[in-house]
């Protein structure tokens, strides 16, 4: 499934993608309509947030599948208020409220080689915060403390099932799904120190979207193409094939120093293209106005503007 956040009148609701063409079924609103329409058993349990269908496992993911199916039964014309057209939404994070934004570091060969950094012997983690989170098209400040903010096309791995002490073959099986992210960097506020946190935690930092698509929808995460494009220019081309540490290896070895819980995020690193790694006299940071968008086989895309700080 392929399912995504709007808002509307201030309040974050639950989409599901009907794979109709833009159709995006609203899924409060659709519980309302089928009343009566749709047998009790297909409308019980079902998860009207993002966070619910995360947290409620594979029942709740099951009982939303069942209701999405019975109400594309139904004529379209009773069903034509709860469906909304995709463009027309403002969309949020894809995951709203995660308990922890985990970040990994020099996670792809030839992003450390163009760094001239060392690959990693064990990930290298670091976090953001919920303040971090964006959805598609909204616009990203610059902070005026920097001058040096970077893109970072990255796979983000969401966690569906709680995770201790989790093995390489069974880590996957606690993933629910993954989506496209961008680890916006801002290069001069995170080389000030060894820690990176400072220009890595400003304000809508983690465009998270537009879809939380399903892990098995997904298959396998360690083979999907991923694009960066900056004004209509691919600036990153890669492969999560790349990957040091791949997507089992990262959610295990993460759970063996804490415990990873429902609506986890994992940012899994950026491949190479990234505007540190040019010669200096190539660095051309990003500004107000430019586009920047991620792309993720079988993900979608998210794009979003930069504009200047108020």
């Amino acid at each position: 499934m392929k399912l995504l956040t709007f808002i509307e009148n201030g309040k974050m609701k639950l989409g599901a993608h009907t794979n109709e063409g833009e159709d995006i079924l609203d899924i409060a609103e659709a519980l309302e309509g089928m009343s009566g329409k749709l047998p009790a058993a297909e409308t019980d349990g079902v998860p009207v947030t993002i966070q619910e269908v995360i947290e409620g496992g594979d029942a709740a993911l099951s009982a939303l599948r069942t209701f999405v199916e019975g109400v594309l039964r139904v004529p379209s014309s009773d069903r034509q208020s709860c469906v909304k057209q995709e463009s027309s939404l403002t969309l949020g994070p894809c995951v709203t409220h995660p308990n922890k934004i985990i970040c990994v570091g020099l996670n792809y060969r030839k992003h450390a080689e163009e760094t001239n950094a060392e690959l990693p012997a064990y990930p290298i983690l670091f976090n953001k915060f919920n303040n971090t989170l964006a959805g598609h098209g909204e616009d990203i400040p610059l902070p005026k403390v920097s001058d040096k903010v970077d893109y970072e096309a990255e796979l983000a791995i969401v966690i569906g099932k709680k995770a201790k002490y989790v093995a390489k073959e069974d880590a996957l099986r606690h993933v629910f799904g993954y989506c496209n992210v961008n680890d916006l960097s801002a290069r001069d506020l995170q080389l000030r120190t060894h820690q990176w946190l400072t220009g890595k935690s400003c304000d809508k930092f983690s465009p998270l979207g537009p879809y939380l698509v399903t892990a098995d929808e997904v298959g396998d995460p360690n083979r999907l193409s991923i694009q960066c494009i900056v004004n209509g220019e691919v600036r990153q081309h890669s492969n999560t094939s790349d990957m040091i540490f791949r997507c089992e290896e990262l959610v295990s070895y993460i759970s063996q120093h804490m415990t990873l819980v429902p609506g986890d995020i994992i940012l899994t690193g950026t491949p190479e293209g990234v505007v540190l790694g040019r010669p200096p006299e190539q660095q051309t940071y990003l500004k107000a106005g430019d586009r920047v968008t991620v792309q993720i086989e079988k993900l979608g895309s998210i794009t979003n503007t930069m504009v200047n700080e108020a």
